[in-house]
């Protein structure tokens, strides 16, 4: 009866609110930096209820990393499909970014999964996953400007991979950028200069 109470008392901290401690010093930090001492002091806990609850530092960052994927992410990346062609939907992507990327207040500049890609020492589990993130972004680029090709805003001669992933190093250059300090402003010029190179020029938003 003893071992049954001690199975069912409740946690002693807010799982959520340390799930999000973990991923905002995951994202300042990266995974090798960030030190089992760190994480219990961000999150508020002992390591015995950090691996309690997580398992292990790899599979935190993981489920952190997930949370940063499910909350963060979509702020920006939703912003593709806003706007009735793929010209605006990439502008209001890439303006989102500069609203999104630059460190404000307890949130650290950058983007969680871009930088993830320029970190070493990264467990193949967690390399993978990050990874794949990142080709997620580049597959709804290419989704969205194929589709612009099908309903002619885009010329069919359009070379989709490289358009795709040109938008993508904008943003993974924003990214790196806001991390280095720069500001909404800096990253609105980087964001208008590559829409001028839309491809036969900027289109009129309807």
């Amino acid at each position: 009866m003893a071992a049954m109470a001690v199975i069912g008392r409740p946690r002693e901290f807010d799982r959520d609110a340390a799930l999000q401690a973990a991923m905002l010093l995951f994202w300042r930090k990266g995974f090798a930096a960030a030190s089992m001492n760190d994480l219990c002091d961000a999150m508020g806990i002992r390591s015995p209820s950090l691996y309690a609850a997580f398992g292990s530092k790899e599979a935190l960052y993981l489920e952190a990393f997930e949370h940063y994927v499910q909350t963060i992410g979509p702020t920006v990346w939703d912003k593709l499909a806003v706007g009735a062609t793929a010209h605006a939907g990439v502008e209001n992507l890439l303006l989102a970014g500069t609203e999104s990327l630059p460190e404000s207040g307890a949130i650290p500049g950058g983007c969680m999964a871009v930088l993830a890609a320029v970190s070493d020492e990264w467990p193949a589990a967690i390399a993978d996953v990050v990874k794949n993130v990142r080709l997620d972004m580049l597959g709804m680029l290419r989704s969205r400007l194929e589709t612009a090709v099908t309903e002619g805003e885009l010329p069919a001669s359009t070379d989709i991979e490289h358009l795709s992933r040109f938008y993508l190093s904008i943003f993974q250059g924003m990214a790196i950028q806001a991390r280095d300090g720069a500001t909404a402003a800096e990253l609105k010029g980087i964001a208008a200069a590559a829409m001028a190179a839309w491809p036969n020029g900027r289109q009129e938003r309807p």
